[in-house]
């Protein structure tokens, strides 16, 4: 598609560098260089969305794989992805998408991924997919933020056609592009990964307090739905599951809960994966304080 310019930054300096404001890394780019997500690209002092448009998988899943249990339940919605991501998580279990800035070689070329379409190409994609039961678009598998123009551009379309929008995200964004957003996203399904600053900042390179906004902004706005990813030794204190618990029921006791299994992926290849019992043991104590609680990654 080639880049577009980005929204979100302003001039800094005299030698053409430039600082992003999209989200709270603020990064300092200078001309040439990409920010840490990879995708919003210097060129000659001026911020581009590099992969405005690229698509790197598109599939039809369940919206319970999203996931969402409380919205348009048993439907399925078209699902993309792009590339980058604005954290580094030990643990990314889509890493070979979001630790990288430019499509690479992978099991999807054999499907024609990756390629470039245009916000009107998979809107049509959409569309084509109602009649199997397609309820709207899903930015998912990357972190979508980081192509804000084009989750925006699309999502534009995508409610003009009367389909739903939806984000999966890490919640690390700025809280006025985020605003700028909102109206155009129907539901999110937001990683609260844990509930310490150390665990950001030590395994994902970031911090909690941003993804704490955008929760809490986004819940009085549109359909919000949480997951953390449990991984044992990290964030599997049930003192921790009951604080996550009890500071998102003081936003809303309705948001519903979905507590996963990690499986080791990336540069964790340990601990194990949580026990079935004593994730049910965590659901139990998030239940104490949020109407919904969901377990995931659990096979019977």
């Amino acid at each position: 598609m080639g880049y577009h310019h980005a929204n979100f930054w302003e001039t800094i300096g005299s030698d053409k560098s430039v600082r992003c404001l999209l989200c709270p890394h603020y990064c300092v780019i200078s001309a040439g260089s990409a920010g840490k997500c990879g995708v919003r690209v210097n060129r000659d002092g001026v911020l581009v969305a590099e992969q405005y448009g690229t698509v790197s998988a598109l599939s039809l899943d369940p919206i319970e794989k999203k996931p969402l249990a409380r919205f348009k339940p048993g439907s399925l919605i078209l699902s993309a992805g792009g590339y980058g991501c604005n954290m580094t998580c030990s643990f990314c279990q889509n890493w070979h998408i979001s630790q990288t800035s430019a499509p690479v070689a992978s099991s999807t070329e054999k499907y024609g991924f990756p390629r470039p379409m245009s916000p009107r190409e998979i809107t049509d994609v959409a569309i084509s997919a109602v009649p199997r039961g397609n309820c709207g678009l899903a930015f998912t598998y990357n972190e979508p933020t980081i192509n804000y123009e084009f989750v925006r551009d699309t999502f534009e379309l995508i409610h003009a056609e009367g389909l739903a929008a939806v984000m999966v995200t890490n919640g690390y964004i700025n809280t006025q592009p985020l605003g700028e957003l909102l109206p155009l996203v129907d539901a999110m399904n937001i990683d609260l990964k844990a509930f310490s600053n150390s665990y950001y900042q030590k395994l994902c390179g970031a911090r909690l307090d941003p993804v704490q906004k955008t929760i809490a902004q986004s819940a009085q706005e549109t359909h919000v739905e949480v997951t953390t990813l449990i991984i044992p030794g990290w964030n599997s204190d049930p003192k921790e599951v009951d604080s996550i618990s009890s500071w998102l029921a003081a936003i809303r006791p309705d948001i519903p809960l979905h507590l996963s299994r990690h499986h080791p992926d990336f540069h964790m290849s340990e601990p194990p994966s949580i026990s079935i019992d004593e994730l049910f043991s965590l659901a139990e104590i998030a239940r104490k304080h949020l109407e919904y609680v969901y377990t995931g990654n659990v096979q019977l």
